[in-house]
């Protein structure tokens, strides 16, 4: 038994509304009992919570986002805000965050009840070894290179372990990018391992395993002008492209109704 229900937040960025919602919709089709919720920034702002600001900058000819604490580009509007989940969750239970360009294949109770249990680990994720290549995301982004780079992308906080404790809102609001999503506030024994099963990145990750949980890095099946790397990519965007005919229709009966 956990002393708090577990939650699942995912980042929400408005610009792919279509992505947070098939995730959300993958997650509910395996189990209902989960939160879903979502972090948006603009509700965390009027909490008081996040306060983080951005200037429009050009850097190789590209348009982007530059974060005015470490004068770095980021790319989407829950880059910084996963790292309120320990406060958000009262810094009690386990809590886990996705990236919202996902499509969940399986039961992620399977996680909380697998890796939740071990009390003396802080942060749960998969440990990428993860160098992309391109330099431009899909939606015209920089393309950041990161010590850690992915792990923060699936995280299984434990909010109240003794190290997460020390991962402030301040700290969310005010570290570097590179210092929170190289998890640097926590030792390399408080970071447990999830198999890659669990954080499966398209163009990347080897075919031969059978993802629980499909990442699409390299754009995703909502953008018009996206193209899968490899035949297994293509599998599985067609599966996500079919949970987003089912959402859509859902969503026009539910008008209709």
């Amino acid at each position: 038994m956990f002393e708090k229900r577990p939650v699942i937040y995912v980042g929400f960025d408005k610009r792919e509304k279509i992505a947070y919602d098939v995730l959300r919709s993958s997650i509910m089709e395996y189990n209902k009992k989960f939160d879903v919720i979502p972090l948006v920034q603009t509700a965390l702002r009027r909490a008081g919570l996040y306060r983080r600001s951005a200037r429009l900058d050009s850097i190789d000819g590209q348009r982007v986002m530059v974060d005015t604490f470490d004068g770095r580009p980021f790319s989407t509007e829950f880059t910084f805000t996963r790292f309120l989940i320990p406060a958000l969750n009262q810094y009690e239970g386990l809590a886990l965050f996705m990236d919202s360009d996902m499509f969940v294949k399986a039961d992620i109770e399977e996680v909380f009840e697998t890796y939740g249990s071990n009390k003396d680990i802080a942060l749960h994720c998969v440990k990428h070894n993860y160098n992309p290549s391109a330099t431009i995301k899909m939606d015209g982004q920089i393309q950041q290179s990161y010590n850690r780079k992915n792990w923060s992308s699936f995280m299984l906080f434990n909010c109240g372990h003794p190290a997460n404790i020390n991962l402030s809102v301040d700290d969310a609001n005010t570290k570097s990018g590179s210092w929170l999503h190289g998890m640097s506030w926590l030792k390399d024994e408080e970071i447990g391992s999830i198999p890659e099963e669990w954080n499966w990145l398209d163009g990347w990750s080897d075919e031969r395993i059978t993802p629980k949980n499909v990442h699409f890095t390299t754009g995703g099946p909502w953008f018009a002008e996206w193209e899968p790397k490899r035949d297994i990519d293509s599998e599985y965007a067609g599966e996500w492209q079919v949970k987003h005919k089912e959402v859509f229709y859902n969503d026009a009966l539910g008008d209709i109704i």
